[in-house]
């Protein structure tokens, strides 16, 4: 298993103590993030969770720009977090070496820019065209996750974006009405259905609770127990912990190099 370590340039993130400001601040929180025992970075500059704010691609880039020149200069991967193509693009021209695909690949312009860029992509599952506006799964929420991906996946492969694909379950962008209790009933669902998206043979990129209360470190070890490649997490030190005390398992991951670009 390896982390993503999470880096916000996004003002009203939830996570208060994950956010930067500007490069400086960006590398003490990477040189933190590497110590706890991270490999890579995932950096985003717009928030995707209800109440956020919805900003340009400029204002997005303003925030990001020095962050990721903070975060490269660490030597360690970058993910590039974002929906817009044109944050994408010039994060891409700095050095960014994934696409986590905010949009999950549903624009062309950010199809195109992932053809030609031949780098890794994280895709997750959404329902809708974007986060703010996710329909409710009804039914069986990890075969409507499976279904989606195998609709998805087809799709990009025909567009020719033939690199790799990190597979991402996409809990933070389930439905957003929902209350907490409702809500962690899915995230379990999700979670404990993570298996069946080893059919399509891509790695897993998931992503694990940060709050601090039982029922989410309960989710946190339920997505550790699926043996995920990979982790996006905002306390490295906490997942490597949990992953070790359930016995974490060795799985086959992709090798390093194939996250470059």
């Amino acid at each position: 298993m390896e982390i993503f370590g999470v880096v916000n340039a996004s003002p009203d993130s939830k996570a208060d103590f994950s956010v930067v400001h500007d490069c400086a601040e960006a590398a003490a929180r990477g040189t933190t993030l590497l110590a706890e025992g991270a490999d890579y970075f995932d950096l985003g500059g717009e928030g995707s969770t209800l109440g956020s704010d919805e900003v340009s691609a400029g204002e997005e880039w303003q925030r990001v720009s020095g962050p990721l020149r903070g975060l490269l200069s660490l030597g360690a991967d970058v993910a590039i977090d974002t929906r817009k193509p044109e944050v994408a693009r010039q994060a891409l021209d700095a050095g960014a070496a994934v696409l986590n695909a905010g949009d999950a690949l549903q624009s062309a312009e950010m199809v195109e820019l992932a053809a030609e860029r031949e780098v890794t992509v994280v895709l997750p599952f959404m329902l809708g065209r974007d986060f703010r506006s996710v329909r409710d799964v009804s039914g069986d929420p990890v075969a409507v996750m499976v279904e989606w991906f195998g609709e998805h996946i087809e799709r990009l492969r025909r567009a020719g974006v033939a690199q790799e694909l990190l597979l991402d379950c996409g809990v933070g962008f389930g439905p957003h009405d929902m209350d907490w209790p409702e809500r962690a009933v899915y995230q379990r669902a999700i979670y404990s259905g993570l298996g069946e998206l080893r059919r399509f043979g891509l790695p897993l990129y998931v992503p694990v609770p940060w709050l601090q209360t039982p029922d989410r470190m309960e989710l946190l070890d339920l997505a550790l127990l699926q043996n995920p490649e990979y982790v996006r997490a905002h306390r490295p030190a906490q997942v490597r912990e949990h992953f070790a005390a359930i016995g974490g398992a060795t799985s086959a991951m992709m090798p390093p190099d194939q996250l470059q670009s």
